[in-house]
């Protein structure tokens, strides 16, 4: 396991193609995809993204969206569907078409509501910070995602505005870097 971020209670990790499976089965669960609109037809797909979106990061930019695990014995509540703990996904996206790093996560139903979005989201932001030495990071959500843009707001971002971003109306956030500022 290639771990990035080490957190309290979370391993964030490198994809790697053998994820297909995992994200597949993280998207077929309706209220997880309710506000992304980007459903994964099948492993095959899964995997395509995998290759085609998520693993070319790592090499272009040295960040990406990681595999977000929870430590192993840290959460007695954790089902077995967990598949050696892993709930989701957090981290940095470079879009140069829009000029921005986006934050961005998603989970499994069973990890909502336990602070695991936020303190993956946080981590993230610090190591594109102090890590990275990014400028600037944003997040978005849809305005109807209440749980979303509360994680963006205990992160230390703010609000700058409603925009249409890939064709959904979002609500957008940024956070600075402080030693730049």
């Amino acid at each position: 396991m290639n771990v990035i971020i080490e957190t309290e209670r979370l391993l964030l990790r490198t994809f790697t193609e053998e994820d297909a499976a995992l994200i597949y089965e993280l998207n077929l669960d309706p209220d997880v995809i309710r506000y992304t609109g980007d459903p994964i037809r099948d492993t095959d797909h899964a995997k395509e993204v995998l290759q085609q979106t998520i693993l070319p990061q790592y090499a272009l930019y040295n960040h990406g969206r990681w595999a977000v695990h929870i430590k192993p014995g840290l959460d007695p509540t954790a089902p077995d569907s967990y598949r050696g703990g892993f709930i989701g996904w957090c981290g940095l996206k470079n879009r140069p078409e829009r000029n921005e790093i986006d934050l961005g996560y998603r989970f499994v139903k069973n990890a909502w509501g336990k602070g695991y979005a936020t303190e993956s989201a946080y981590a993230c932001i610090k190591y594109g910070f102090q890590k990275l030495g990014l400028q600037r990071i944003v997040g978005r959500a849809m305005p109807e995602n209440i749980g979303s843009l509360r994680v963006l707001e205990k992160c230390g971002m703010t609000f700058i505005g409603d925009e249409v971003v890939d064709g959904h109306p979002a609500k957008t956030y940024e956070i600075l870097n402080p030693s730049i500022t």
